[in-house]
């Protein structure tokens, strides 16, 4: 019986380092590498579901279609996250230099203790909503799936979701995008 279960985790783990080659690294996903030069969205673009009503770091209900017809940069993030951390003062000045341009940054904490959240925002000086779906798995599920953090959501002013970013994004990557769907 034992013998069993040892060449079963031995099967599994060759499965699992066979499969290593065919994972996706970097900024971006497999699908979001499918941009044709010069588009503005992955050919398999799907629609947001601005369906939701999620509270924010100070209580208020936001309602995410008053943010149709935006660019809206969602990120998932957690306020222990060291790349999200990172990212967090470069989409504040992102937010401050394209605002007017009808930009929108929305910040969702996910997998993390809502207790953080209000401090995070005053340490980085956070100047977009920070809204709270530890508990929101519908909203995870509507946007997700999140096998980690941060990401972000390009999402055009029709409210097809462009492009979607998996870790670390540096502003040339985001400025570029953000132009892109302007």
């Amino acid at each position: 019986m034992n013998m069993r279960w040892i060449l079963a985790g031995v099967a599994a783990l060759g499965l699992g380092l066979a499969a290593v080659p065919f994972i996706p690294f970097g900024t971006e996903t497999s699908a979001s590498a499918a941009v044709a030069p010069g588009a503005a969205c992955e050919a398999k673009a799907k629609p947001a579901n601005y369906g939701f009503k999620v509270k924010d770091v100070d209580g208020k209900v936001v309602n995410l279609a008053d943010y149709k017809g935006k660019v809206v940069m969602m990120n998932f993030f957690a306020t222990w996250c060291g790349p999200c951390k990172f990212e967090t003062p470069m989409f504040v000045k992102l937010q401050e230099q394209y605002r007017a341009k009808g930009v929108a940054f929305i910040g969702v904490q996910i997998d993390d203790d809502p207790a953080l959240l209000k401090p995070f925002r005053d340490e980085y000086k956070v100047n977009y909503p920070l809204l709270l779906a530890n508990d929101r798995e519908d909203l995870q599920d509507a946007f997700g799936p999140f096998w980690g953090l941060p990401v972000t959501l390009m999402i055009k002013r029709d409210g097809t979701i462009c492009k979607r970013h998996m870790g670390l994004a540096s502003q040339e990557q985001m400025e570029t995008e953000i132009k892109r769907l302007l």
